[in-house]
C-alpha cells in the first residue's frame, strides 16, 4: 500500500495545511474541517469548502495556539497513514489488491466528477477502504465540467457547466497514457486516506477536439458520446494501472459503465499469444461485478452501429472478428440484430455479481433469468456523514463507537442515550437546516432530497393538497431537493411542479424547494430533517442510502418497503408507506401509496413528535441502523463475501 511511513521535519502551518489539503482525509475528521473553516468562514462557503483553494487567498494564523491545532491535526493524520494494525491486516491478510472502477466518484462537494447515488456510494465505498486498511485504487473519469450545476430560473431547472480549475483541486498529474485513434489521457492522482484515485483526462492539448470532449462532463451527450466514454474508463483503466506499475488481485467493476476493462486485459492476453478461452478465464478469476440498476431500461445498450467503429482499432490488434465482443454482451449470442449490452458483458466477463440490496437481488435475478446475483446491502461512510455534533454526543456516552462500527450487539448501549442529550442534538442540526431553509426551527421537518426520476415520485405528497395543507398548519415543515438530469423532460417536470407547489399561497414558507443539490446540500438535509421521506414506486429502487445518513443523525426514515428499508425496518425504528403488493397500474399503485402516507403522517408521525416514544424510536434506529448500514460493514462483507474466491 502506498502510504506515508515516515514522519517529517515540523512545518509551518501554512505549509501543513497545505499538506493537509491534498489528501481527503481531512474531510471525515471534524477537527481538520473546522480547522480550515475557521481561516475563513465566509470564504470557506464561498469556495464550496475546498481547501486548497482557500490557502490561496486566506491568511494563515502563525500564533502558537493556532500552529499547535495545526500540529496536532497533522500528527493524528500522519499516525493515521502510518498505523499498519488495521482491519484489514488483522481479518484479511491475505486479500491483496483491489482496483475499483468506477464512472463517478462522490469524494468531496469540491471535487464535482460525481451525479448521485452512484457516484457517492463509490466515495463511501474509498473512504471506508481507507479506514479498514484495504491496498484499494479506484478508477474513474476527471470531467472538466463535471456533473452540472442547478439553477433555477422562472420555476425550472436550468443546467450549467461550470470549467474546474484543476490546480486548486487536491489533485496531482502522474503520468500518461496512449488510447486508440491518437487519443492520450492525462493520469492525475487523487488521495483519499490511505487509498488513492487515478482519473483519466482527455481534454488537454495534445488531443484533437473530439477527443478532448469525452471527459468535458459527466453522462453528458449522447450513446456516441457515452460508450466513448466507457471505452476510456475501461480500456484507458486497465492501461493507467499499469503505467502506474499496479497489478491488482481483484478487479471491481461498479457498474456496467467498466465492462471494457475485463476485455482489455483478455485482448492483451491474447496479443500475448495466450488462446482466447484461457485468457478469459484467467481474467474472469479476478473480475467481480456490481449492478446498481433494477429498471432494463437503466443499464446501457450499444449498437453494431456505434460498436464497430468505436472498437475497429481496438478489437484488430488481435484480428478478432465482429461477433467476439458483441456476442459476450448478448442475452442471444449471434442474434445480429440484438445491441452489445454492457451488464450482461459485465456478467460475462466476472466470477460474482451482486445487487446492492437484498430486494435489489432478487430483482436482478428475475431482470437476468439463469443468472447467480448475490447481493451487498450498500452503507454509508459514518464518519464522513455524521454531524460533528451527535459524533461529540456518542463520543461522551457511547465511548468506543468508531471502533465497533459492524458490533451489532455494542450498539445496544445506545438505549442509555438520553431523551435530553439527544434532543439537543436534534435541535441543533434542525436549526442549521431550518436557518438555511427559512423556516421555524422548533417544529418537525420532513426531508426528500435524491434525483428526480420520475419513479421516485417527488410530487407524491401533493396528491392531497388539503391534507397536507392540515399537516403543515399542525407544524409539519418540508424541505424537498435535487435534480433532474438535463435531457429528463418528465424528471425537470416533476422539479417545477414542485417548486410551483412550494411558492403557492397555501404552501409558502413551510414547503421548501432548495437548488443545485450537492454532497454538501445532503449532509445539511440529512442531518436536519426529522423524518426522511423515501416514496419510489417499489421495486425501482436499487437501494438508496440517503435515509441511511438519516440514521447517523438521530432522524426516522418513512419509506416505502424498497431497497435498503425491508432489511431495515422492524416496526420501532421508523416507519413504513403502503403495501408490498402487485397493483394493475401506476396510477392504482399511487393513489394507495399516497393514502398510506398521508395516513402515517397524521396517525403515527405527528402524533408522536415531541414525545417519549418519539426518542424511543430514535434510539432504536440508531441501535438497528447504524451498526448494519454503514460502508464498514458493506466493504467488509464485500471483501469476505466478494472479493475473496471461494
Amino acid at each position: 500500500m502506498l502510504t506515508e511511513r515516515h514522519p517529517l521535519p515540523r512545518l509551518s502551518p501554512r505549509t501543513a495545511l497545505a499538506r493537509l489539503a491534498q489528501n481527503l482525509w481531512w474531510s471525515w475528521d471534524p477537527e481538520a474541517t473546522g480547522l480550515f473553516e475557521s481561516l475563513d468562514p465566509a470564504l470557506w462557503e464561498a469556495l464550496n469548502h475546498n481547501p486548497v483553494a482557500l490557502l490561496h487567498e486566506a491568511d494563515v494564523p502563525t500564533d502558537p495556539d493556532f500552529a499547535r491545532r495545526v500540529e496536532s491535526i497533522t500528527a493524528r493524520f500522519d499516525a493515521y497513514m502510518a498505523d499498519e494494525n488495521t482491519w484489514a491486516s488483522r481479518c484479511a491478510p491475505d486479500l491483496g489488491s483491489v482496483a475499483y472502477l468506477s464512472m463517478e466518484f462522490g469524494t468531496h462537494e469540491s471535487v464535482r466528477i460525481y451525479s448521485g447515488g452512484l457516484g457517492v456510494l463509490a466515495g463511501d465505498h474509498v473512504r471506508s477502504a481507507s479506514d479498514l486498511g484495504i491496498d484499494l485504487v479506484g478508477v474513474g473519469l476527471l470531467y472538466r465540467h463535471g456533473y452540472f450545476r442547478q439553477l433555477i430560473d422562472n420555476g425550472r431547472q436550468v443546467a450549467a457547466y461550470p470549467d474546474a480549475t484543476f490546480d486548486k483541486l487536491p489533485l496531482r498529474q502522474v503520468g500518461r497514457i496512449e488510447l486508440m485513434d491518437g487519443c492520450t489521457a492525462l493520469i492525475w492522482e487523487l488521495w483519499v486516506g490511505r487509498c488513492r484515485i487515478l482519473l483519466l483526462d482527455t481534454d488537454h492539448d495534445g488531443n484533437a477536439a473530439h477527443h478532448r470532449a469525452i471527459t468535458s462532463s459527466l453522462y453528458g451527450g449522447d450513446s456516441s458520446m457515452r460508450i466513448r466514454q466507457e471505452l476510456v474508463l475501461g480500456i484507458g483503466g486497465v492501461r493507467a494501472l499499469q503505467a502506474m506499475g499496479i497489478e491488482p488481485d481483484v478487479l471491481h467493476m461498479n457498474e456496467g459503465h467498466c465492462a471494457f476493462a475485463p476485455m482489455e486485459l483478455v485482448r492483451q492476453r491474447v496479443e500475448g499469444g495466450e488462446q482466447l478461452a484461457a485468457a478469459e478465464a484467467t481474467v474472469k478469476a479476478m473480475t467481480v461485478f456490481t449492478t446498481h440498476t433494477p429498471v432494463p431500461a437503466g443499464h446501457d445498450r450499444f449498437d453494431w452501429s456505434l460498436v464497430g467503429p468505436a472498437l475497429a482499432t481496438w478489437r484488430g490488434s488481435v484480428g478478432w472478428s465482429d461477433g467476439v465482443l458483441m456476442d459476450r454482451g448478448r442475452v442471444v449470442p449471434s442474434d445480429l440484430d440484438e445491441p452489445l449490452n454492457m451488464t450482461i458483458l459485465a456478467m460475462n466477463c466476472s466470477r460474482s455479481a451482486n445487487g446492492v440490496s437484498e430486494l435489489h437481488g432478487k430483482v436482478s435475478r428475475r431482470m437476468f433469468p439463469g443468472r447467480t446475483i448475490g447481493h451487498v446491502t450498500n452503507g454509508v461512510h459514518p464518519l464522513f456523514w455524521m454531524a460533528p455534533e451527535m459524533q461529540a454526543l456518542l463520543d461522551a456516552e457511547l465511548p468506543g463507537w468508531r471502533e465497533n462500527l459492524q458490533n451489532l450487539p455494542y450498539w445496544s448501549k445506545a438505549s442509555g442515550l438520553s431523551d435530553t442529550a439527544l434532543a439537543s442534538v436534534r435541535d441543533a442540526l434542525r436549526s442549521r437546516l431550518a436557518e438555511r431553509a427559512g423556516l421555524d426551527p422548533d417544529t418537525p421537518v420532513l426531508g426528500f432530497a435524491r434525483r428526480f426520476a420520475p419513479y421516485k415520485r417527488a410530487n407524491l405528497l401533493f396528491s392531497d393538497p388539503e391534507r397536507l395543507s392540515r399537516l403543515c398548519d399542525a407544524g409539519l415543515q418540508v424541505v424537498f431537493s435535487g435534480k433532474a438530469h438535463p435531457r429528463d423532460e418528465n424528471g425537470k417536470a416533476l422539479v417545477a411542479d414542485v417548486i410551483r407547489w412550494s411558492r403557492s399561497r397555501a404552501f409558502r414558507g413551510r414547503v421548501v424547494f432548495l437548488e443545485d443539490y450537492d454532497i454538501s446540500l445532503g449532509r445539511l438535509l440529512t442531518q436536519g430533517a426529522d423524518v426522511w421521506l423515501n416514496n419510489p414506486r417499489r421495486p425501482r429502487e436499487a437501494s438508496g442510502t440517503s435515509g441511511q445518513k438519516v440514521v447517523l443523525n438521530g432522524g426516522l426514515n418513512c419509506s416505502v418497503l424498497d431497497g435498503w428499508w425491508p432489511e431495515g425496518f422492524d416496526g420501532t425504528n421508523g416507519w413504513a408507506i403502503g403495501l408490498p403488493q402487485h397493483y394493475s397500474s401506476q396510477e392504482e399503485q399511487d393513489a394507495a401509496d399516497a393514502a398510506d402516507l398521508y395516513r402515517v403522517l397524521e396517525d403515527e408521525v405527528m402524533a408522536e413528535w415531541g414525545t417519549a416514544a418519539w426518542m424511543d424510536r430514535v434510539r432504536r434506529s440508531m441501535i438497528t441502523g447504524i451498526p448494519r448500514f454503514n460502508t464498514h460493514r458493506m466493504v467488509g462483507d464485500y471483501v469476505r463475501q466478494v472479493y475473496t474466491p471461494r
